[in-house]
């Protein structure tokens, strides 16, 4: 990623582990989708985030090539978070603390996506139970909807999901929202209104805002919240939050969570074991299936929602 929204393929040294101080492994990435995140490096906007070498994918599977470590033996499937999200890469050497084995009984297009549900799964572990709480998503991009899945299985009441983009609201009642709204940004109170009615009257006990970037609507989930309810921030922030209202925030008495960094050990592996098991169904959110060759065009149709693009996937040249 050379300069706004441009990438270029180059070539680098092969990796090794002559250097290493051990428990490491040489990843070959075969297969990556692409995030919400690594948006802020291609955008190549946001001071914050300076693109380099290797910017930007974090969700990948693969196998492992070279090991100094215990845990994996080369030959081995699993899937990987590189540092810094410098995973575009044909290969590459992390901790293989960042790596899990992927579990076979469900197509490896659907395993993937036991990262980003571990991150949704860490951000509700930080919450008091939330049996029988009206919740609402603002936000149905995947996370978005990854959030309504895992609302659902955690007992939450009614779910509503919220977006200004009405093809991603087709997506939602099947990712488990009990409610769609769409939003219009020019009418902020008439949007709170629909779901204030989808809810009976009620405001909803939990807003978690799941739109993040330059274009984060915080303000508006506060305004959205019960008093004495909880925002929850989910999206990754710019650096500042512009106007950011604390006298509502405050009078509300508002509790607010933020997340980001979950446990390998634990978040990574659940979110696999429950994709694997059936709890829940990704497939809905995996919408496109490209070539690594192709990635200039796959960050476009990313970004530009194009074709109701959700999740879209990259084979690496080593799927073949």
């Amino acid at each position: 990623m050379y300069g706004h929204k441009q990438i270029r393929l180059i070539d680098v040294e092969e990796p090794t582990l002559e250097n290493s101080p051990g428990g490491d492994i040489i990843f070959q990435p075969e297969l990556g989708c692409l995030c919400g995140s690594d948006l802020l490096y291609y955008e190549a906007d946001y001071p914050t985030y300076p693109p380099e070498i290797g910017h930007s994918l974090h969700e990948l599977i693969g196998t492992v090539v070279d090991t100094n470590g215990s845990k994996f033996k080369v030959g081995d499937r699993v899937l990987c978070v590189p540092y810094k999200q410098l995973g575009m890469q044909e290969r590459f050497v992390v901790t293989e603390n960042q790596a899990i084995y992927v579990d076979d009984r469900k197509p490896e297009e659907q395993a993937l996506m036991a990262q980003p549900l571990g991150t949704v799964l860490y951000a509700l572990r930080k919450l008091p139970p939330i049996v029988g709480w009206n919740v609402a998503v603002v936000g149905q991009g995947p996370m978005g909807q990854l959030f309504n899945a895992t609302l659902r299985q955690l007992g939450a009441n009614q779910i509503v999901a919220c977006d200004i983009d009405e093809s991603r609201l087709k997506t939602s009642p099947a990712m488990g929202a009990t409610h769609t709204v769409l939003v219009d940004p020019n009418d902020e109170d008439g949007s709170i209104a629909k779901v204030k009615d989808a809810l009976g009257g009620e405001l909803p006990d939990l807003v978690i805002e799941v739109v993040g970037h330059k274009e984060q609507v915080l303000n508006f989930c506060v305004k959205m919240c019960r008093p004495y309810g909880t925002v929850f921030f989910f999206g990754v922030p710019p650096e500042v939050v512009p106007e950011f209202n604390i006298f509502d925030f405050f009078w509300k008495n508002l509790t607010m969570y933020t997340t980001v960094g979950p446990d390998f050990g634990l978040d990574f592996p659940l979110a696999m074991r429950w994709i694997s098991e059936g709890r829940v169904d990704v497939s809905p959110i995996c919408t496109h299936h490209m070539k690594l060759e192709d990635i200039q065009e796959a960050f476009e149709v990313f970004q530009g929602h194009k074709d109701g693009a959700l999740k879209v996937l990259l084979d690496f040249p080593a799927r073949g």
